[in-house]
Formats: C-alpha cells, structure tokens, sequence
C-alpha cells in the first residue's frame, strides 16, 4: 500500500481496514481488499506517532509528537477531544478494556492513565525511566509492562500503580516486548538487536538470542505457536514458538521492506500487515 509521503510509525486493523499513522502528519484509512486509500483521512498539525482503536472500533486515540492526545469519532468523522497533558511525544498507546482504562506513554517517561467512560485524568506517573517505546498488558489487565530507554523492563499493577518489578534488560534501551504462555513468558527487544525470553516465575532469563542486526522496534504474537519481530535493519522475521526456529525472514529481496520496520499489526491468525520508513504498507501470510 503506497500514499504516504512518510514514514509510516503506527498501525490499527478493524474490520478489513488499516489504519496508518505517517511523518507526512496524515493519519489515513485502507482497504484491505483493494490496497487502496478510502476517503477516510486526518490531517494534523504535528506528526502522529502512534494509534489505537476503542469504544467497539468506534473511536481513533491518537498521540502526537508534540504530546497532544486526539480522540475522534469515526462515524461522525469528528473530533471529540484533545488532551496536551503529556509535554513531550507519544509513543506508546494501550487500552485496558477490563477495567475501562487507557495508558498512554511519552518521550520523558511518563504514563497516563485514563478513564475511557468519562475520558477524566486518574494518574500521571513519572517514572523517569527515558522513552517509554512500548508497553503491553497481561491476559486480564491486572499487570502493565513497560520497556523504557534505560535498558529497564517495569512492571506495574493496574489496581494501584505501584511498580511490582523492574529488572534491566537490554543494553542502551528496551524497545518492544511480548506476553506469551499464559503470560509466564515475556519477549523483550532492544537496542542490542537481541530477542530476550524471561521466565516471569523465576524472574530469570532463559534466551538471549541475537534476531536481528539493529534494534528490534516490535513484537507482535501471531498464534499460539508463532510470533513475529521487525526492526531497523529492514527485515521481518516470523518465529516458532516453542523452538524459538526462525521460520522465516522477509527483506526486500523477498517484496519486503527497503528501510527501518517500524510497526506490526495482527490481521488475522495466518496474516500480518508492517509498516516502514519506506512509506509503505506491508501485508503478508504464513
């Protein structure tokens, strides 16, 4: 899929249509089925960062680089609200639809936390910890994990918001991370270019693996038995599970990407869609 004029940094998929969000300040809709760009676009004042959907696939939360947090209505094609309680870019979006919560993280190492039934601030928790990149929920959204610049993994409960763990994890930064095994397990990537597998029980890692030859961006669990990372380094790579076997590795000599992979969305279970520094969105099969 081609349009943007961009860097594309974020993806969301509902309902046979991908959402992009690009450097060219354009948060835009795609037609799975024909590649096409809809009339579905948004343009902003500053460069979209990152992207989810919510309220049934019936609300866009989108977070900028200058820490704006836009809230629109799909149907309406209107904006409901917009929040400048983060002071620096954000790059990390998380909903936690258990107990109607959503996270969203910034460049100086803060998360807020909001309710998505009054859209109300509950909590700003500055964990100065540097960029906060990614974060993931567990399976019921008791715990939050965060994988922040200072190479740190950081655990939260989402009752209290204390930090219940931290342990460092990836030298010169942690940049995405994975829940897997009914959430005993936790993939890590990092500057380093290695894939990390900790033993939440133990709180031990058990693999250090180096996946790839820059930094791993994102991690994305396909099934139960598959996952897949993308990083700087313009390559994909789908992985088994249980052996931790690359199954395969897709770069531009197999229709991949020619610059930095920037973002995974899951599909389905058999396909995923990428995003890149090339302007282009990726879909691809198992």
């Amino acid at each position: 899929m081609r349009g943007h004029a961009g860097a594309i940094y974020s993806l969301a998929y509902h309902d046979g249509f991908i959402y992009s969000a690009s450097a060219d300040k354009f948060v835009t809709r795609w037609d799975l089925t024909t590649g096409l760009q809809d009339k579905f676009a948004i343009k902003f004042e500053d460069v979209p960062y990152c992207l989810t959907l919510l309220e049934e696939n019936t609300l866009l939360s989108v977070g900028t680089n200058s820490g704006k947090l836009h809230m629109f209505d799909l149907k309406q094609r209107t904006e409901l609200r917009c929040f400048q309680q983060h002071k620096s870019a954000i790059f990390s979006i998380q909903l936690n639809k258990s107990i109607n919560h959503m996270y969203t993280a910034d460049a100086q190492g803060n998360i807020a936390v909001w309710c998505t039934n009054s859209w109300d601030l509950l909590l700003f928790i500055p964990l100065n910890c540097g960029k906060i990149r990614r974060m993931r929920l567990d399976e019921i959204g008791a715990r939050l994990f965060v994988a922040a610049q200072d190479g740190q993994l950081i655990v939260l409960d989402t009752e209290y918001f204390n930090v219940t763990n931290k342990f460092h994890s990836h030298q010169d930064g942690a940049t995405s991370l994975m829940l897997a095994s009914n959430d005993t397990l936790l993939f890590t990537g990092g500057k380093d270019a290695l894939l990390k597998c900790w033993d939440l029980r133990t709180e031990k890692m058990i693999h250090a693996l180096p996946a790839h030859n820059f930094v791993i961006y994102d991690i994305l669990r396909l099934t139960e038995n598959s996952f897949v990372t993308v990083s700087r380094d313009k390559s994909i790579k789908i992985w088994n599970l249980p052996t931790l076997e690359v199954l395969m590795k897709i770069d531009a000599f197999k229709q991949g990407h020619h610059h930095s992979v920037n973002s995974i969305v899951k599909i389905d279970d058999m396909r995923f869609a990428t995003c890149s520094d090339d302007k282009t969105i990726r879909v691809f099969g198992i």
